[in-house]
């Protein structure tokens, strides 16, 4: 039965379930869609701004975010 979704930011971590990637390459990722939308070095990143940028679906990610 699923949940409902219970934050809007992703981490690493999540990123890391996603695509198999190492936590490093992840937060770089994340540096990287931060760099895209022109966001402060310490913002958070949304899951809806992590799809756009990755190409993925929201519901091909759903099922990895943890909490």
């Amino acid at each position: 039965m699923n949940r409902p979704l219970k934050r809007a930011c992703i981490y690493p971590k999540d990123i890391q379930l996603i695509t198999g990637r190492s936590n490093r390459q992840s937060s770089r990722l994340l540096n990287d869609i931060r760099k895209s939308l022109n966001k402060p070095k310490k913002s958070l990143v949304s899951i809806q701004e992590f799809c756009e940028y990755t190409g993925l679906k929201f519901e091909q990610v759903e099922p990895y975010i943890i909490g």
